[in-house]
Formats: C-alpha cells, sequence, structure tokens
C-alpha cells in the first residue's frame, strides 16, 4: 500500500472529524478490520453515500457486503488478500465503481434502514421476554 500512496495511486488521508466529508472524495471505501467490533458506522455511511466497499469477511463488516456486487471481500490480516481486492477495484473504469456504488446504497437501504434495525431489535426483546 506505501508503493501505491507513493506513486500516488492511493490517498491515505489518515484521521479526520468529518468522515461524511471524506468519504464523499473518494471512490471506494477501505477498511481492513480484523476486530469483531459489530457493523462499522464507517461502513454503512460509506454504502448510503452510494460507495463500493472493500472490507474483511469478519464478523460486522461482512454484512455490509455482497462479495463482487457492492463491493469485496478479503481475508482478514491477508495484505495479499486485501491487495487483490484493491486491484480490482483500481482497474475497474469509473462507470464500474459507480454501478458498485448504486447497489452499496439499495443494499444499506434495504438492510440497515435505521427503521429496519429498531424493529429487529424489538422483535429480539419480544422474543426473550416471551421465553423468560
Amino acid at each position: 500500500m506505501n508503493l501505491w500512496v507513493e506513486e500516488g495511486i492511493i490517498n491515505y488521508i489518515g484521521v479526520s472529524d468529518n468522515v461524511e466529508q471524506e468519504i464523499a472524495k473518494v471512490d471506494c471505501m477501505v477498511l481492513p478490520s480484523y476486530y469483531r467490533e459489530g457493523v462499522p458506522k464507517s461502513l454503512l455511511e460509506a454504502g448510503a453515500m452510494g460507495k463500493p466497499i472493500v472490507t474483511t469477511d469478519n464478523v460486522g463488516c461482512r454484512e455490509t457486503v455482497d462479495d463482487g456486487i457492492n463491493g469485496y471481500l478479503c481475508e482478514p490480516r491477508s495484505s495479499e488478500s486485501l491487495t487483490e481486492k484493491l486491484e480490482i477495484i483500481i482497474n475497474m473504469t469509473h462507470e464500474q465503481r459507480l454501478e458498485m456504488g448504486k447497489k452499496s446504497r439499495i443494499k444499506i437501504q434495504n438492510e440497515f434502514d435505521e427503521q429496519i434495525v429498531i424493529q429487529k431489535y424489538l422483535d429480539a426483546v419480544k422474543n426473550c421476554l416471551s421465553e423468560a
């Protein structure tokens, strides 16, 4: 990745307090996390903003990607796997990335809309109470 940064292929921006503004500038959201952190809000925001996603095939992250449809899943802690997926994205046309991003937007709307999440939570609480 450092080579890609040096060659100007990738711009690494570091830490930001204005994530939405930074996501708006990118062609693809990349989060190679290997922590079991739940569904990362950064991936939900990127998908909602119509960005393709490259992330790990790990609990929480994998739920945001239909592999090959709205992004790609790489193996956790595998720089080789991450590189392979990033090369696919880099070699896509701008139009292909835009189409993949549209599919991200649809996936996030259909699966992670606030009302859907709240209803799933209420259903889970209801099931727990009825079992008690």
